[in-house]
């Protein structure tokens, strides 16, 4: 029974994007892993972007620095 914890940052992502995210995960677990797509759970998460860090920074900064 697998199951997929998909951490992104909020940044308005549809319902759409996240029903395909949901089937692509579903999808790739059943094709590699031979796994069950009826006992396979996937979450999706979503994080304020003050709450999420990459390189010693929050994401905002750190995007600004990528420019």
């Amino acid at each position: 029974m697998p199951y997929v914890n998909i951490k992104i940052t909020r940044e308005g992502t549809t319902p759409v994007q996240k029903a395909e995210l949901i089937k692509g995960t579903t999808e790739l677990l059943g094709r590699v892993l031979d796994k069950d797509p009826n006992t396979t759970f996937v979450v999706i998460n979503e994080v304020d972007l003050e709450d999420w860090g990459i390189g010693g920074l929050p994401v905002a900064e750190y995007r600004k620095r990528q420019d």
